[in-house]
């Protein structure tokens, strides 16, 4: 395993620097913990801590959990969409609780590799091999269910994935240094948690807290929404004062579609999620999803710090910190919706999409929402009620037709150049569409769209780079945040072009 500076990481242990909580772990090997870095307890000597990349690693070096500071309650590490090796990749899919649904089988088939190979790589870089790091989630998940909800520990140990009630009672107790019920106590003084109502498996509605690191620009992502969503599919929520505050949503999960309500967090930087889920065991994904789809966990004291440097971006950065991707809940959509959106303005793509999704979803209640159709739905029934450029709605039934057989997947675990070669080979999709997707799909956050429209003409403002070329030479210096200059020239652009893409 890769050595952490021990000479920084021992810094911010010593500062009790939040900013790096979820980046790295503390291991006090003369008391046998784990701890985050900003743990209250009296910094260790040097000579007695150990920093490891995941708590994983901790584990496999005989640790278990601090109970002062509970370092698993915290925001996660934002190497997992930073990172496009396989480290990274694979870290995306086991938060996405892929081994749980599928084994490490399942995972390495994912990834491309061999189980012995995944494994090997796996315990070089993050210190555990891919059982070790799920079972941490695993574990994870557990005291979050634990720390929020009356649900008896079948259903805690079955919903955190837990093949077993011996597993779940003899992790928790090597990881937490404590019982179950002993840890409910302990975790529910926390400040992060998840609540669910009533004890029933199916249909069960859990309420999640989500933490981001500060700054945090929800309102941002919000906005983000807002401006691109469809009547009858997203509905966004608004306070006694008319200020949006949230969205409700479908969310297609592993185990079936949940209605998902999120809104800011008005006491702490982060969101709080209210779903009602057709299995428990969608727990672990929701939250994995609802985090890439706000991007909680961006290290934005660091990007901030990056681009507010630059004599361009800089005042772009003092007027909007902590600035975030607005992410994909669902790969194949966003990649439907932004070719239906490609060259329109934003009524007119909201226009198209509510219309497909009310002749495809069928009739509903009053006030209720619809799912956005399946890829399935839209490759049988698209090209009857697709309306728009007749080449530009055949990429939409062609591209839904590959998502659908197979022949085209999108996930988190393909690198930035893997998903950007599988679109680029679809008829009908470009490299403007090709990035477009990488960034939000993936959180990529070194991508510059210097094809876009509204990015040269935000520049151009500025008195700029004119053209995709100078747009890309200016670019380098914003390296490795390019994604996040990206969404600050959006962010500024005169006020007809504000908003991004009409997607």
């Amino acid at each position: 395993m890769p050595a952490l500076d021990h000479d920084r990481c021992y810094r911010a242990l010593t500062a009790r620097d939040a900013r790096f909580d979820g980046q790295f772990i503390a291991g006090v090997h003369s008391t046998g913990i784990y701890c985050r870095p900003s743990c209250p307890a009296a910094t260790p000597r040097p000579h007695n801590v150990r920093f490891y990349p995941t708590a994983a690693a901790a584990h496999e070096a005989g640790l278990r959990a601090c109970k002062r500071c509970q370092p698993d309650a915290v925001p996660g590490n934002p190497d997992w969409n930073l990172r496009d090796d396989l480290a990274g990749r694979a870290m995306r899919l086991i938060l996405d609780g892929v081994v749980e649904r599928g084994g490490v089988p399942a995972l390495a088939n994912r990834l491309g590799y061999s189980t012995r190979q995944l494994s090997r790589v796996l315990t070089t870089e993050l210190g555990a091999g891919p059982l070790a790091l799920a079972r941490a989630h695993r574990a994870e998940t557990a005291r979050a269910l634990l720390a929020g909800t009356d649900l008896p520990a079948s259903q805690v140990a079955f919903a955190a994935g837990f093949a077993s009630i011996r597993q779940y009672n003899d992790t928790v107790r090597e990881v937490y240094g404590l019982a179950p019920l002993a840890l409910r106590g302990l975790a529910r003084s926390g400040k992060h948690g998840v609540r669910a109502a009533g004890a029933a498996e199916a249909g069960a509605t859990v309420t999640l807290r989500l933490a981001a690191r500060e700054p945090f620009d929800g309102a941002g992502v919000l906005q983000y929404i807002a401006d691109h969503a469809v009547t009858g599919v997203e509905r966004m929520l608004t306070d006694e004062h008319g200020r949006t505050i949230g969205t409700e949503r479908w969310i297609t999960l592993p185990h079936g579609p949940a209605l998902a309500r999120v809104v800011l967090d008005a006491e702490r930087p982060g969101v709080r999620v209210s779903a009602t889920l057709a299995a428990l065991a969608d727990v672990a994904p929701l939250t994995a999803r609802i985090r890439r789809w706000f991007d909680l966990d961006a290290d934005a004291a660091a990007i901030d710090a990056a681009l507010g440097s630059d004599p361009l971006l800089g005042p772009l950065v003092a007027r909007v910190p902590g600035i975030r991707i607005p992410g994909a809940l669902d790969p194949g959509e966003t990649l439907l919706r932004t070719i239906v959106g490609q060259q329109i303005s934003l009524p007119a793509v909201r226009t198209v999409l509510g219309r497909l999704a009310a002749d495809l979803g069928g009739p509903v209640d009053d006030g209720a929402l619809r799912r956005f159709p399946s890829p399935a739905l839209i490759a049988e029934h698209g090209a009857a009620v697709l309306r728009g450029p007749a080449r530009r709605m055949r990429t939409v039934v062609e591209t839904a037709e590959a998502l659908a057989s197979g022949a085209l997947v999108l996930d988190v675990g393909l690198t930035t150049r893997e998903l950007r070669e599988r679109l680029l080979r679809m008829p009908g999709i470009g490299p403007w569409t090709a990035d477009y997707v990488a960034l939000r799909v993936l959180g990529s956050p070194d991508l510059l769209l210097d094809t876009d429209l509204v990015l040269l003409r935000s520049l151009r403002a500025r008195g700029a780079a004119a053209t995709p070329g100078e747009a890309a030479a200016l670019g380098e210096r914003w390296a490795p945040w390019r994604s996040y200059a990206t969404l600050h020239l959006w962010r500024a652009a005169p006020p007809a072009q504000r908003g991004g893409p009409a997607t």
